[in-house]
């Protein structure tokens, strides 16, 4: 019986997460998929999992404040062998500018946008040892190009990211490989109408808003890309390319 890759996936369940996590498991990964609620997952992540036969646990976690150790730990237990993939999607997003900024927005953001994913990065190379080499993808923002005003401490935190890759590319040398994946908006919320998506799309260079299943596509490309490292992918129509004064939501 052929042993699948295990990829982890925080926030792996709903939303982009779900996405990527339905596209590991149709290339053939087992999945770990973690998150801070203990809820199913999408219906067509669910959907997803049973037509490809996967092999996947939830796993319950509380990224901001538990050790990223003792989750290794657990999904270890549980599969029996370490992670070749750690996909860092889990994100909070406040709505905060420089004038409502303080202390703990910023400790918020920068705990579960930076802080996490590098400490979960740590913990599965240390896992992995000498002879495994793991991937490592984060999902960033197409904003860390051109920062606007608004949500400042995830720009913020998700800038600090962005920067992370080269460095910890270059730190991790040959034990991982370490990436990162910049959408732009690709799934929307109810703060857009359908009138103001198609005035955004006419924005992007590309005339078009990204699809969630172009940025899923990225991850599985730098998942199995063995020479690439230090590397981000931009998946957002082309919008880092150009400069906007507020966040999508706003124009």
């Amino acid at each position: 019986m052929t042993v699948r890759p295990l990829a982890i996936v925080t926030g792996g369940k709903r939303r982009l997460g779900a996405e990527i996590a339905a596209k590991l498991a149709a290339a053939g990964y087992a999945l770990a998929l973690v998150s801070h609620m203990d809820t199913p997952p999408e219906a067509a992540l669910a959907e997803a999992l049973k037509a490809n036969a996967s092999e996947w646990h939830p796993f319950t976690f509380d990224l901001s404040a538990g050790d990223p150790a003792k989750l290794m730990d657990m999904i270890a237990a549980h599969f029996g062998r370490t992670a070749d993939l750690l996909v860092n999607n889990a994100a909070m997003f406040g709505q905060d500018d420089w004038q409502t900024m303080t202390l703990e927005t910023l400790e918020a953001h920068f705990r579960l946008n930076l802080f996490a994913p590098l400490l979960l990065a740590k913990a599965v190379v240390d896992a992995a040892g000498a002879d495994v080499r793991p991937a490592i993808v984060n999902i960033l923002d197409q904003r860390v190009v051109n920062p606007h005003r608004d949500q400042i401490s995830y720009t913020l935190s998700k800038q600090a990211l962005a920067a992370s890759v080269r460095s910890m590319a270059a730190s991790f040398a040959g034990r991982a490989r370490y990436n990162g994946v910049a959408p732009g908006l690709v799934i929307s919320t109810d703060d857009y109408s359908e009138e103001q998506e198609v005035r955004l799309a006419d924005m992007m260079p590309l005339g078009a808003l990204p699809s969630p299943s172009a940025v899923a596509d990225a991850v599985v490309y730098l998942a199995k890309a063995q020479d690439v490292t230090g590397q981000i992918i931009f998946v957002d129509g082309g919008a880092h390319l150009k400069s906007f004064d507020r966040d999508f939501m706003h124009l």
